[in-house]
């Protein structure tokens, strides 16, 4: 105390004092090639060649040199403006749905100036659900900011990555519909999409944790609860909650609008052997008689709608999965005990028709292999298009001269209707008919 004294001021001299893996640093940096960076393999090594010294020097002793790792770099800070941004991304978890744990797709929406958060979770995540979270998230906003920030994913991206991305059509259209537009970060710059970083680290320990649920609505139901109680508390870095800064920032959203179409995708499929149709695993049942024909899926949030042309043959619930399962109506399976059909309703159809149409339409399904279905629809799709007396002479030259090539039948009406319909001046015609 009386030497610092006698100094006669405050600073702290500085000590001059070499490190003891100072003259062994060329010995260092040899081992530490050799031994791939590993510092604990690197003092084994030392020690075994009599090197007197201790893994915490060594290990300062490369931190102050800076070697085997870089510096830590800072963390970039953004400032944003009421309005201004939301990001959007997805985060694998896992969840205990139905009594089983399985892998979820959390797909997160935040406000970076009010950090309001919503998110969902799905069983996959592809362009169809992404449509459906932003549309459902900016309904629980009521409102869009004017830039969406998102990572370079495929679902959003045609070509392109950070400032030269450039959307897909589909969802550009999509956000323009809302008044927003898509925008990317920079690969590696994972700082820049921190508001929506974040939050899925909250959401894994706090949301998933120690929760089971009965299916994908009721974890989505409770999704929405947890929402309001997040944005409704009250934060010290925020000095109020997201709900207040939300009320401030209200004004300078974009408003949705007036009205919000429902996010749907088509698919086409075959009925199957059994009578359903698939969609994600899922099996739909449809009427019976449909076996074999081409359907058109309609995919919505909560409902598959089957179409035959304009016609609705089938509506369902939507599945909500990753396990398979079969959904099926009484009114679409035939009742018990009831015989098939012998013959199919194209078949009835001709049999109802003229003479000539139904002698020919028995004929052909005479020649055709097996119960000439394909044929016999053939047939049916020539009557219906065509005018009924032009049918009715081709195939009776047809059936005369046992011509069961419907491509030539119909080649046959064409002609017919040419004569009888389209007759020109001095093509067979009298001057009274010209005039």
């Amino acid at each position: 105390m009386r030497k610092i004294l006698s100094w006669g001021t405050p600073d702290v001299p500085h000590l001059d004092r070499a490190s003891r893996a100072e003259p062994h640093k060329g010995q260092i940096l040899e081992l530490l090639v050799q031994c791939k960076g590993n510092l604990v393999r690197v003092h084994e090594e030392l020690l075994a060649q009599g090197v007197s010294l201790s893994y915490p020097a060594l290990t300062a002793f490369c931190r102050r040199h800076s070697i085997g790792h870089e510096p830590p770099r800072p963390a970039g800070h953004y400032d944003f403006g009421p309005g201004q941004e939301m990001q959007h991304d997805t985060s694998p978890h896992r969840a205990k749905i139905a009594g089983a744990e399985q892998r979820i797709e959390t797909a997160s929406l935040v406000l970076c100036y009010s950090r309001m958060l919503f998110f969902q979770c799905y069983p996959i995540f592809n362009r169809f659900h992404c449509k459906v979270f932003l549309t459902d998230a900016l309904s629980y906003l009521g409102a869009a900011a004017a830039v969406c920030m998102i990572d370079n994913t495929h679902l959003v991206v045609a070509s392109g990555t950070g400032h030269d991305m450039v959307p897909a059509p589909e969802m550009a259209a999509f956000a323009d519909r809302f008044g927003f537009v898509f925008r990317a970060h920079n690969k590696g710059d994972a700082n820049r999409s921190a508001r929506v970083e974040r939050p899925f680290r909250f959401i894994e320990g706090n949301f998933l944790a120690g929760r089971s649920f009965t299916d994908f609505d009721d974890l989505n139901r409770q999704a929405v609860a947890f929402c309001d109680k997040v944005n409704a508390k009250t934060r010290r870095h925020l000095h109020g909650s997201a709900r207040d800064l939300f009320a401030a920032e209200r004004q300078l959203l974009r408003p949705l609008p007036a009205y919000v179409p429902e996010v749907y995708a088509l698919h086409h499929r075959i009925v199957d052997i059994e009578g359903y149709v698939n969609l994600d695993r899922h099996r739909y049942s449809v009427p019976y008689a449909l076996i074999g024909r081409q359907l058109e899926l309609r995919e919505s949030k909560d409902r598959v709608d089957a179409y035959q042309g304009p016609r609705l043959v089938a509506s369902h619930r939507k599945l909500v999965g990753r396990t398979p399962a079969r959904l099926s109506l009484p009114e679409h399976r035939p009742p018990r005990g009831q015989a098939r059909p012998r013959t199919i309703p194209e078949e009835q159809e001709l049999l109802q028709a003229e003479d000539r149409v139904r002698e020919y339409a028995m004929a052909l399904k005479n020649h055709s292999v097996g119960r000439g279905t394909l044929a016999l629809r053939r047939l049916v799709a020539l009557y219906r298009e065509y005018p009924k007396d032009a049918v009715g002479k081709a195939v009776a030259t047809a059936l005369e001269y046992r011509l069961f090539d419907l491509d030539r039948v119909e080649r046959l009406i064409l002609r017919t209707i040419a004569k009888d319909y389209f007759v020109l001046p001095g093509r067979g015609g009298t001057d009274d008919d010209d005039e």
